[in-house]
C-alpha cells in the first residue's frame, strides 16, 4: 500500500513539476515578446516628447522612425516561425540600444525644431498613432488574445506604417496629403490590429 501510494505520489509530483516548468518558459516567452514590443512604443514616446519640446524636427523624427522600421522588420521575422528565442531576443535588444542612443544623440544636439508648425504636428500625431497601436499589441501579447505569429504580422504592419512616415518627413515637413495616406494606412493596420485579438486564435 505504501509503495502504491509512493508511486502515485512520484508521478503526480512529475507532472506537476512539468506543468509548472511549461508554465515558467510560456511566461518567459510572453514577457520576451511584450517586451520587445513596449520597448517599441517606450521609444516612439521619446520620440514623440522630442517633438513637443522642438528637441526634435521633422526631419530628425524621420530619420528616427526609419531606424525603428528596421527593428519592428526584425521582430516580425523573429517571431514569424512561432518562437523568439533568446539569441533572436538578445539581438532584438542590442537593435533597440542602438535606437535609443540614436534618440538621445539627436534630442541633445543643436538641431531644434517648432513643435508648433503644422508639420511637427503631423508627425506628432503619427509617432502618438504608432505609440497606441504598438501598445494594443503589446495588450494582446499579455493577455493572450495575441498570438506569436500574430504577433508578427502585425509587427510587419507596423513596420510599413513607420517606413511611410520616415518616406513622409525625409525632406522635413509631412504635408496634409502626405498625412492624409498615412492616416489611411495607420487606419488599416488599427482593423487589422483588433481582428487579430479578436479573432479564435489564442496563446
Amino acid at each position: 500500500m505504501d509503495i502504491t501510494f509512493n508511486k502515485e505520489s512520484s508521478v503526480k509530483f512529475a507532472h506537476t513539476t512539468i506543468a509548472a516548468a511549461l508554465a515558467l518558459a510560456f511566461s518567459g516567452a510572453v514577457f520576451a515578446q511584450a517586451n520587445t514590443v513596449q520597448r517599441d512604443a517606450n521609444q516612439q514616446q521619446r520620440i514623440e516628447q522630442g517633438l513637443q519640446s522642438g528637441s526634435l524636427n521633422t526631419r530628425e523624427a524621420s530619420q528616427l522612425e526609419r531606424a525603428e522600421t528596421k527593428v519592428e522588420k526584425d521582430q516580425a521575422r523573429a517571431m514569424r516561425d512561432g518562437n523568439l528565442s533568446p539569441a533572436e531576443k538578445a539581438r532584438l535588444q542590442r537593435e533597440q540600444n542602438q535606437v535609443s542612443r540614436e534618440i538621445n544623440r539627436d534630442t541633445h544636439n543643436a538641431a531644434t525644431g517648432n513643435p508648433n508648425s503644422a508639420s511637427s504636428q503631423r508627425m506628432q500625431a503619427d509617432v502618438q498613432r504608432n505609440i497606441n497601436q504598438q501598445n494594443r499589441i503589446e495588450q494582446g501579447v499579455k493577455s493572450g488574445s495575441l498570438t506569436t505569429r500574430e504577433t508578427a504580422k502585425l509587427e510587419a504592419g507596423q513596420a510599413r506604417d513607420t517606413r511611410a512616415e520616415a518616406r513622409a518627413g525625409a525632406d522635413g515637413n509631412v504635408s496634409a496629403k502626405e498625412q492624409k495616406r498615412l492616416q489611411k494606412k495607420e487606419n488599416k493596420q488599427s482593423e487589422r490590429i483588433h481582428r487579430e485579438k479578436h479573432d479564435a486564435q489564442h496563446k
